[in-house]
């Protein structure tokens, strides 16, 4: 049973989110916050395996609410919730933690698949859709290149692992990946995680974020 906590400051969506989840017999909605302030004191109370935080609430925001729940060390992990194309925060939610993003109008066996793959510990954005994000605010991104060969993080990877980690930053899923460099998708899915481990990341995302942040991979100039 995967136990969610819905943070938003809409009562309808709140309702709509829980409606929708106390339909599947494997998640159960153990409480909702209307601000973000509420949505860490839950968070701390409840320890839901998922919350599902809105960005935009009065008070504390879901950005803030994100990296005071990842700080605490719990094991709930952070779905985040944007409107993507209007959404400057989206970036930077995810740097303060957040497992992933979906946007409000996904089909609701989108929500559903996310809300599981994040409790089991993955990452629920596709990686063309993080790349999408990034490029959008990459200017707010405060590594410039050449920042990756300054980062001892990166002094443990192999060659190949760092070619990985390039790879993940571009948005590339394992199976480009295997493509592009002639190899199986099961030998890509343990250098994936060899490189999250080295870098310290939760996740595909934060690898995504840590790429982008030490120079490794930067936005696709405009066409």
């Amino acid at each position: 049973m995967t136990t969610v906590l819905i943070v938003d400051d809409q009562p309808l969506q709140r309702y709509g989110f829980r409606m929708l989840l106390e339909s599947q017999p494997d998640t159960a909605v153990v409480g909702e916050a209307g601000h973000g302030a509420e949505a860490v004191r839950l968070t701390a109370e409840l320890r839901p395996d998922v919350v599902l935080m809105d960005i935009r609430m009065p008070g504390m925001d879901g950005i803030e609410a994100t990296r005071l729940i990842v700080a605490s060390g719990g094991r709930s992990r952070v779905l985040v919730l944007t409107t993507f194309d209007l959404d400057e925060y989206a970036h930077a939610a995810l740097r303060a933690g957040a497992s992933g993003f979906l946007l409000k109008d996904a089909r609701p066996e989108e929500l559903l698949a996310g809300i599981r793959a994040v409790a089991e510990g993955d990452a629920v954005v596709a990686p063309a859709v993080t790349r999408r994000l990034l490029d959008a605010y990459a200017h707010r991104l405060p590594g410039p290149p050449g920042a990756a060969d300054r980062d001892p993080r990166l002094a443990a990877l192999t060659d190949r692992e760092r070619e990985i980690l390039v790879a993940v930053g571009r948005g590339w899923t394992n199976g480009e990946i295997a493509q592009r460099l002639v190899l199986s998708e099961s030998t890509v899915k343990t250098h994936v995680g060899r490189v999250l481990a080295k870098i310290g990341a939760r996740d595909r995302v934060q690898a995504v974020i840590f790429a982008y942040d030490v120079g490794l991979t930067r936005p696709n100039p405009p066409a």
